[in-house]
């Protein structure tokens, strides 16, 4: 299956009603290239992690971009089989429609037979706009908080809520 563009996610956000606004740059591809626009694009950014327990579970692990993750213990707090793992990047594709680099919380829209758990850090809700990537990292997408829960919701995957970060 052909995955989702930016079109789709934007024409998908409008049917829920869901305000959103995207702004265009060059491509980053790491946390540490996105932080030039942080004075141009206001509210929490994200840093998101797929990665897979020892069962081949898959979650999508969506933080605020400086948050520390300890890969040894948060498979404890997202109720994975033992020790989390990165998934691949053909996973990565196949579920959630992006390559490494854009991966986005937007991600689950393409996930269609709900194989990734998404969690987001409680941390990051405390932002009211959440800034993530629509689908492609030469853009980012401005969301609020509670409106990227009721988009998650909207796909058919439960929004978990947890604190998965330091």
């Amino acid at each position: 299956m052909q995955p989702k563009t930016d079109k789709d996610l934007f024409q998908f956000l409008d049917h829920l009603g869901i305000a959103h606004s995207t702004r265009e740059h060059a491509p980053v591809f790491t946390v540490a290239e996105s932080v030039a626009l942080r004075d141009e694009i206001p509210g929490g950014h994200t840093k998101n992690l797929f990665v897979k327990d020892k069962k081949d579970n898959y979650f999508l692990l969506t933080v605020e971009e400086h948050a520390t993750v300890d890969l040894k213990t948060v498979h404890t707090v997202i109720g994975a089989a033992g020790r989390v793992s990165f998934g691949r990047p053909e996973k990565l594709m196949d579920y959630l429609g992006v390559i490494p680099g854009a991966v986005t919380a937007f991600g689950v829209i393409n996930d269609v037979e709900h194989r990734v758990k998404i969690v987001i850090d409680e941390a990051l809700m405390g932002f009211d706009v959440i800034n993530a990537h629509p689908l492609r990292n030469d853009a980012t997408t401005s969301i609020g908080a509670k409106d990227l829960l009721a988009f998650i919701a909207a796909t058919g995957h439960e929004p978990l809520v947890l604190k998965v970060a330091s």
